[in-house]
């Protein structure tokens, strides 16, 4: 158990500030570890800080001497991750004009530190298993086994267990790198680090450009804490840097500051629960956009239908009475809705059903609009002789794989093909989509 004078002297070696008890909890774990040679996994959100924790790890331990390499496994493509990592041989694909050594050969001896390991393919996690479990490596295009000792730190922004319910990430891998579990707090959890954190970077960037160091008024400081900071430490260090290039007046009120935290970032709006964890509660349960837009969307979709049914109730005939009810029933289906067709001298027009499809489509004066004073409404003769005219929907696909294949096909389309600009649209990377290419044998588009 360290002391918090040990702790504190951890904090000042590694550049870490504040005070928040999940913080001080993650240094003393990655403190006590670090002696070993046990694999730690260390969670966290983007942003948090999460690469400190494992040069923390690297240099207390044994390995301190020996080579430290930090990896972000998100940012290497899928088909040259294997060559990357565990080295390849003479001719072992096109563009290998020499034999090549891979981190783990290089690092013998040292700590690997794997960034965003929930992002690594399957096949390279299988090789990545036998190295923890016995020490062992094949180079790619070879066939003699190499030895390595490399002890692993990896850390992931996601929920891997998810990732394993999914099948993106094998349950066995998942298990051997989490022998040691650290979580890392979010910026927006630790209370007043935050005004801490900002201004160690006022100073930083005050002593670069020259200036005076920014400050802040009482109420900009507690509007600051409030704020939700997505991006957690990440964010709070380019906002300080804006703020100290663009503000001429060095103290900012809560007003001011406001200029600079995005609008849409700022409220705290409920999280969506799994049905797995109806708490809410772990720091590891991230919901993709994805799933947000699907909500959207199939509320959108119930609405639609709601709107439907309403419009050919109306077409089928409803006495005037009847037809006012069933508006005012339905007004919540009628908020800011811009309307064509009208009452008019106490008679509701309306446009033929459109072909084949068996719908009316009646745009009635807004439901605040219709009083006592409605009751004269009529129909002409030939709404009166209204038939039932056979309706028929079709039936929308409710997949999400059917949603995302169709995502991924607009996003192609848009930009010509080019994946890159494709997968930044889809707010994927590049890797990501070409992955759901293959799955859903999208490869010749």
């Amino acid at each position: 158990m360290l002391t918090p004078s040990e702790i504190q002297s951890i904090k000042q070696r590694f550049g870490i500030i504040g005070n928040a008890p999940a913080l001080n909890y993650a240094i003393q774990v990655a403190a006590q570890v670090a002696p070993t040679d046990m694999t730690v996994l260390i969670s966290g959100e983007s942003g948090s800080g999460k690469e400190s924790f494992s040069k923390i790890i690297h240099a207390l331990s044994p390995r301190k001497h020996g080579q430290f390499i930090a990896i972000n496994c998100g940012a290497i493509p899928e088909g040259t991750i294997d060559s990357e990592l565990f080295g390849h041989e003479k001719g072992s694909f096109t563009g290998a004009n020499e034999a090549r050594k891979g981190y783990f050969e290089v690092t013998n001896g040292g700590t690997m530190f794997l960034d965003e390991i929930g992002e690594m393919p399957l096949g390279t996690q299988a090789r990545l298993l036998r190295v923890l479990e016995n020490g062992e490596f094949i180079r790619v295009g070879a066939s003699k086994v190499q030895k390595t000792d490399v002890r692993v730190v990896a850390a992931s922004n996601v929920n891997l267990l998810d990732a394993v319910r999914e099948g993106r990430f094998r349950e066995d891998l998942y298990y051997r790198l989490n022998t040691v579990p650290i979580t890392v707090p979010p910026l927006r959890d630790r209370g007043d680090d935050i005004y801490l954190l900002f201004r160690k970077f006022a100073t930083d960037f005050a002593e670069r450009y020259r200036v005076k160091p920014i400050s802040l008024t009482p109420d900009a400081v507690a509007e600051l804490q409030r704020f939700r900071f997505p991006g957690n430490i990440r964010q709070l260090k380019n906002i300080a840097e804006q703020m100290s290039v663009l503000e001429m007046e060095r103290e900012l009120d809560a007003a001011r500051l406001r200029q600079y935290l995005p609008a849409d970032q700022s409220s705290r709006l409920p999280m969506l629960l799994s049905a797995a964890n109806p708490d809410g509660a772990g720091a590891n349960n991230t919901y993709s956009e994805r799933d947000l837009l699907y909500k959207v969307l199939f509320d959108m979709r119930r609405d639609m239908t709601d709107l439907k049914k309403l419009v050919l109730d109306l077409a089928a005939g409803q006495r005037p009475a009847e037809a006012q009810e069933l508006l005012r029933q339905n007004s919540h289906l009628f908020n800011n809705l811009n309307v064509a067709s009208s009452y008019e001298g106490g008679r509701l027009n309306r446009p033929a059903p459109t072909e084949g499809a068996g719908e009316y489509f009646i745009s009635p004066r807004p439901v605040s609009d219709l009083n006592d004073s409605d009751e004269e409404l009529t129909y002409d003769d030939e709404a009166q002789r209204v038939e039932d005219i056979p309706h028929e929907t079709e039936e929308e696909t409710l997949s999400l794989e059917a949603k995302e294949k169709e995502m991924i096909m607009k996003a192609l389309k848009k930009h010509h093909n080019k994946r890159k600009y494709a997968a930044h649209d889809l707010g994927i990377s590049e890797r990501t989509l070409y992955r759901k290419l293959k799955q859903y044998d999208l490869e010749q588009l």
